[in-house]
């Protein structure tokens, strides 16, 4: 796996990175003197208050008050994680990603951090799958067989080239023999999923019909034959695993990639990177069971369409649905396996059940899935099936009442007995509130009477994470926080956000000088401090970054959003300058006037002496008190 991120390539990003650019791809900027300002895209609004500026490299909307970086803007507006909003930057700018060796994968390093800067060992397996899959492709164009199927299934020419279906010929070693010509060669192909170790039958390092120093076509076969093949492709279009649909009557039906370095079926949605290419404001995404499905619903032109892989809908997948919309509509086959699968998935989906979310079940008519269904009756139909989904909520009493008749109160008992454990999966908050109105109609009950019965332990409490989290994110913000917009340590973060080339007016004394404080925010300032003199950052942008994975970030945006102290540069440097001398010469009089007290209550060591008479010197060198 990939290891973190190096915080020397993340400067080097943001510092190549043009925010105008970036956020001008996708929303309609218009220059205003030296900043560009729009309409804002978080929320609606007619009049612009919605700022970009290239000097600082940051936007904010004086509307909401959404603010961030380039980066931060990709993981908004495209709502991508931390490491996928890097890769899309980079390749935007043509680079490559490095990662450092022996790290957690997947995140930055943070300000601070040290590492050895090592190549992403995953690179030569994606370039493999891509090759992989462009044989694939071409198998297809040369295959009679497979192209009629394709056909028959209602594919059409423009739809493949978009979703890069292939076709995997029917043989055990075409990829084998393509690819693997070294053991070396084999070796990637195997960690690929896409070839198979023959199972052993003699002795150590004997295999079916040949020895284990055989050759590969001996020790290996392909995973796939006979298959239209469906590329995976994650968030940036790379391929990451296969599925593929048998041509004939075969079992299995589909054929998916196991899990590799790259592929987790529990986490990926089929058709996310469609998806996103087709509709750049994301709304809602229809969950589906099929390959066929999504790619048919695409071509009819419903564009929103994902699918699990193989797999039952999991906790990852709606985590990773809610962090791009917040509606989900599960649509299921109209059979009894379709209804089971529907179930399952309404309990997975019940912790992810909050206010500002939609979660939503369609059934298709019995013996009609999306492919067949979309297929005859057109996209425009079946798109306007989607209004008839049924709520989460409707669903759910709709399936506990099929399974208790609530007409006397046994019904009413077995009822509430069967809804316990679901409604215990919800978090605290609106949604589980009127969830509890919905059920206590359903029973004729009031909602009090329900909750009386509903009532356990408070040890099994399933708020209490989400409280816990709660309070640990505001303690981590509470250093910085405390501060107060108005006191001087304020000032100065403010000032080196804005200015951060004004570091230089802080001397090395005057640092170590602050380190002598104990006083909330001074540790941030401290560190600012020390970064900007190690390393100078040439924008606002560039100085965030180094912070991200530290709790102070938030609030250090916040300063970043707010008006500049001072209009320049040089007024930056004396403002600094002057906050500093000020803070020092405070901390001065705060420890003299503790000496002098001490001293008028007992005698003061010789250390304590020494210390008394320096800072009566230095105080009278500024003024006297």
């Amino acid at each position: 796996m990939a290891g973190r991120i190096p915080q020397a390539f993340i400067d080097e990003l943001i510092a190549r990175a043009d925010i105008v650019e970036i956020i001008g791809s996708r929303v309609a900027l218009k220059r205003a003197g030296r900043e560009y300002k729009a309409c804002c895209p978080f929320h609606d609004e007619k009049t612009p208050s919605f700022w970009v500026s290239p000097e600082k490299q940051f936007y904010h909307c004086f509307g909401c008050g959404v603010h961030g970086t380039a980066l931060g803007f990709l993981m908004e507006f495209d709502r991508l994680p931390f490491p996928e909003a890097v890769e899309d930057l980079a390749g935007r700018l043509g680079l490559t990603v490095p990662h450092e060796v022996g790290s957690a994968p997947g995140a930055s390093t943070g300000a601070g951090s040290a590492g050895s800067a090592g190549a992403d060992d995953t690179a030569p397996l994606y370039e493999l799958l891509a090759k992989v899959a462009d044989f694939y492709c071409s198998a297809l164009k040369r295959s009679e067989r497979a192209g009629s199927y394709a056909a028959q299934r209602g594919l059409t020419a423009e739809t493949i080239e978009r979703f890069r279906v292939g076709y995997a010929g029917d043989s055990w070693n075409d990829v084998l023999r393509r690819f693997g010509s070294s053991e070396r060669d084999q070796a990637a192909l195997h960690a690929g999923g896409l070839i198979i170790e023959r199972e052993r039958t003699g002795g150590a390092g004997s295999t079916a019909g040949s020895t284990g120093s055989g050759s590969g076509s001996d020790r290996y076969y392909d995973r796939f034959r006979d298959r239209l093949m469906f590329p995976i492709r994650d968030t940036r279009g790379r391929v990451i695993g296969f599925g593929g649909r048998v041509l004939g009557s075969g079992e299995p039906k589909y054929l998916n990639s196991p899990e590799t370095a790259l592929f987790h079926k529990g986490k990926e949605l089929y058709g996310l990177y469609e998806t996103r290419l087709a509709r750049r404001a994301l709304r809602r995404l229809l969950l589906v069971e099929g390959y066929m499905d999504v790619v048919r619903l695409h071509q009819a032109g419903v564009t929103d369409a994902v699918a699990t892989l193989g797999t039952a809908t999991t906790p990852e997948h709606l985590h990773r649905a809610f962090r791009l919309v917040s509606e989900v509509v599960f649509c299921f086959d109209g059979d009894r396996a379709g209804r089971a699968a529907a179930w399952r998935a309404l309990q997975q989906a019940l912790p992810e059940a909050r206010e500002g979310r939609e979660l939503r079940f369609l059934f298709l008519p019995d013996g009609e899935d999306p492919d067949s269904l979309v297929g005859r009756e057109g996209g425009e139909r079946f798109a306007a099936r989607l209004d008839t989904a049924l709520p989460l909520s409707e669903y759910l009493v709709a399936q506990l009442g099929e399974q208790a008749d609530v007409s006397h109160a046994d019904g009413k008992a077995h009822f509430v007995a069967l809804a316990r454990p679901l409604l215990e999966k919800i978090v605290p908050g609106v949604y589980r509130e009127l969830l509890l109105d919905r059920v206590a109609a359903a029973l004729g009950l009031p909602v009090e009477r329900l909750q009386q019965w509903l009532a356990a332990p408070e040890a099994h409490n399933p708020g209490q994470p989400r409280a816990a989290q709660g309070r640990a994110g505001r303690t981590a913000r509470a250093p910085l926080r405390a501060v107060g917009r108005g006191s001087l340590i304020t000032q100065a973060i403010t000032l080196l956000l804005h200015f951060p080339a004004a570091a230089s007016a802080v001397s090395e004394q005057q640092r170590s000088e602050l380190a002598r404080m104990d006083q909330p925010g001074v540790a941030v300032l401290i560190a600012l401090l020390e970064q900007l003199q190690a390393s100078p950052a040439a924008s606002m942008a560039l100085t965030l970054e180094r912070w991200r994975e530290r709790p102070e970030y938030r609030r250090l945006t916040e300063l970043a959003s707010s008006a500049p102290l001072v209009a320049d540069q040089g007024a930056a440097s004396q403002e600094l300058r002057q906050a500093v001398a000020r803070l020092l010469d405070s901390e001065l009089r705060r420890r003299l006037e503790v000496l002098i007290e001490k001293a008028r209550a007992q005698p003061l060591d010789e250390s304590e002496k020494l210390e008394l008479q320096a800072l009566s010197v230095a105080q009278s060198r500024v003024g006297g008190p």
